[in-house]
């Protein structure tokens, strides 16, 4: 079967909470985006993520993770760029992450550094801002 990237369906949520809990990210409102989703399976097996939440003033990607057996083949960056290209299909005028472990990762794909005031309120407003995530976490965008 080989390996391919496709949205997320919503019985594939179960595996997807099971990956990043492997991987250490933040579980919490997660199964509210599986719509925004991406996963990579390989042979019928989720072994890659990478999530959107949409809100009126830009995108919120969360939950980029590779099992660790499929780590080091580029996995990592064919979901990043995968949920680039959907945040534009979706017309989200930026893309919003935070990061604690990647900051040298997402620049290759046109983030940059921001500070958290430079997020918009409909953003900052997401789990991922309120509480999953410290607020020592670095803060990118990607203007699309």
């Amino acid at each position: 079967m080989g390996r391919h990237i496709d949205r997320a369906r919503g019985d594939d949520a179960p595996a997807v909470l099971r990956l990043l809990e492997r991987s250490h990210l933040p579980l919490d409102g997660l199964t509210d985006w599986i719509a925004t989703t991406l996963v990579a399976r390989e042979n019928g097996q989720i072994i890659g993520s990478a999530a959107l939440e949409l809100y009126p003033d830009g995108a919120l990607l969360r939950s980029v993770a590779v099992a660790p057996e499929a780590q080091g083949k580029g996995l990592g960056q064919e979901l990043t760029a995968a949920a680039i290209r959907l945040a534009d299909t979706l017309n989200a005028p930026a893309l919003y992450l935070l990061t604690t472990t990647a900051e040298q990762f997402f620049p290759k794909f046109g983030f940059e550094r921001i500070a958290r005031a430079d997020v918009p309120a409909t953003v900052q407003a997401s789990v991922e801002f309120t509480s999953a995530c410290p607020t020592s976490a670095t803060v990118m965008r990607k203007t699309l």
